[in-house]
């Protein structure tokens, strides 16, 4: 999927999580290729070097992508992220909250689960500190990439979420991660329905990425055998919510590019807000 270049997001920038690879490395080529600038939020600069120069040579533009050192799992950094991105004096018409990992296990910098403290918490409190930008910057969108696998979860556990792994491959911690996504993305969407900007979930496939990086080594062939799509094929949907989805389907739930209905958990309104202001207090903290 790399897309010729077109313009029809000329003038728009993005910025994703997550970029130096996977869903999120083809997500931002992809809409660099459509015109917009790109602001790529990841840990390391090394690995982030080889995207930004493909996005360049695709494009023609060496200013078409920039770099922001971001590491979800400490609340110092992602506060540093959001400074950094509001001193380029830029607005934000795309957040992709796509970063991620499964299988990893122990507690963030902060004290949180780990898959729940990066994959929710840390993307909860970039969204908090650039959602001024992104309301001056309306029409604006906020995608979070969540997963299928948010039907395994039974709930959330507040006390577990603040303590280390417990499951051997944290799956079922990843489960419950994801369903804060889900949740988070349907309250911010409530949140900002008459701001103009919208917010989509995204369970973009079962797909070959760096996210399975920590599940132990004799476990994987067991994901393969789920048929394991690629990077590309796993973007599309996060695409077509940046670009295609339309505004009345905001708080909605995607995969394959159509809204699904997600779990019943994940349509607990009541939950959504209990995890929303739990969230603030612990990014406050």
């Amino acid at each position: 999927m790399e897309t010729p270049h077109r313009s029809d997001l000329a003038g728009t920038t993005a910025l994703v999580t997550g970029a130096s690879s996977g869903i999120g490395r083809v997500t931002a080529r992809e809409l660099a290729c459509r015109g917009a600038t790109v602001v790529l939020a990841c840990r390391s600069e090394a690995r982030t070097q080889p995207v930004l120069a493909e996005i360049a040579r695709l494009t023609g533009r060496a200013d078409a992508a920039v770099w922001l050192p971001l590491d979800l799992a400490d609340f110092a950094s992602v506060r540093a992220c959001a400074e950094g991105f509001l001193r380029l004096e830029r607005p934000l018409h795309l957040l992709v909250n796509n970063a991620g990992l499964a299988g990893a296990r122990g507690l963030t910098r902060d004290g949180f689960e780990m898959a729940f403290g990066v994959n929710h918490l840390g993307h909860f409190l970039l969204t908090r500190c650039l959602e001024d930008r992104l309301i001056t910057s309306a029409p604006a969108r906020v995608v979070t990439v969540a997963s299928r696998a948010h039907r395994g979860a039974g709930g959330l556990d507040w006390a577990a979420l603040r303590r280390p792994t417990r499951s051997l491959t944290g799956i079922r911690e990843y489960a419950a991660s994801k369903l804060a996504n889900i949740l988070f993305s349907a309250a911010l969407a409530r949140r900002l329905a008459d701001r103009g900007v919208g917010a989509y979930a995204v369970h973009p496939g079962v797909v070959d990425t760096e996210v399975w990086r920590t599940v132990p080594g004799a476990l994987r062939p067991l994901l393969r055998l789920r048929g394991l799509l690629t990077p590309e094929d796993g973007a599309r949907t996060s695409l077509h919510c940046c670009v295609d989805a339309l505004p009345g389907e905001s708080g909605l739930y995607f995969a394959r590019s159509s809204p699904v209905t997600p779990s019943r958990r994940a349509r607990d309104g009541a939950l959504a807000d209990e995890l929303w202001q739990r969230s603030e207090a612990w990014v406050a903290s």
